[in-house]
């Protein structure tokens, strides 16, 4: 199989109309039908609906821990219901890596840390792409092992699309990144 990643010159929300229109095509190619996109205040997860509409591909948004109220990054109820007024799911849990996987501290650094700090190698939207499936996966929204597409991004917007099977945080080990649809080459 062959296929094309695309890698934008600098990370963020200039690239969320690319991003969206790279997942769908893929998304369309493979036949899947649930699409992940992480949304703190729903402007990725509105733009996706504008984009996914007439697919049959379900959007579902991902937004941030509620424990990140106090630093302004929690979704509101209001932009909670905008977003469900246009027929998204909203999931707000744990996140699935730095809470997640962890079982026990092991000084600083957990499982669950050292993972998402290897995932930021690649970027961060891959890390939060990753994490955002595992939530998912937890809160009952998709199977385990099941082909999704899962966008994120740095900062606002998305400028990341992975095609994934995830998985539950306690088997970690059995989460797969399929492909690479996008990213930025410099984050």
């Amino acid at each position: 199989m062959e296929s094309t990643v695309t890698y934008f010159e600098e990370p963020g929300r200039k690239n969320t109309l690319t991003t969206l229109e790279i997942a769908k095509k893929r998304a369309l190619e493979l036949g899947i039908k649930k699409v992940l996109v992480a949304s703190s205040h729903g402007y990725t997860a509105l733009e996706a609906a504008k984009v996914f509409e007439g697919t049959g591909i379900e959007v579902i948004a991902i937004s941030i821990s509620n424990s990140f109220q106090e630093l302004g990054w929690s979704m509101t109820p209001e932009e909670r219901s905008k977003l469900e007024k246009v027929g998204i799911n909203v999931l707000t849990g744990l996140h699935g890596l730095a809470d997640g996987v962890a079982e026990g501290f092991l000084g600083e650094h957990t499982p669950g840390s050292i993972i998402a700090d290897t995932l930021r190698m690649f970027s961060q939207g891959t890390k939060v792409a990753v994490e955002i499936s595992i939530m998912a996966v937890e809160a009952g929204l998709i199977q385990p092992g099941s082909e999704i597409i899962s966008i994120a991004g740095t900062s606002e917007g998305c400028d990341t699309a992975l095609v994934v099977r995830p998985s539950f945080a306690r088997k970690i080990k059995d989460f797969r990144i399929c492909e690479i649809l996008c990213k930025p080459r410099i984050a």
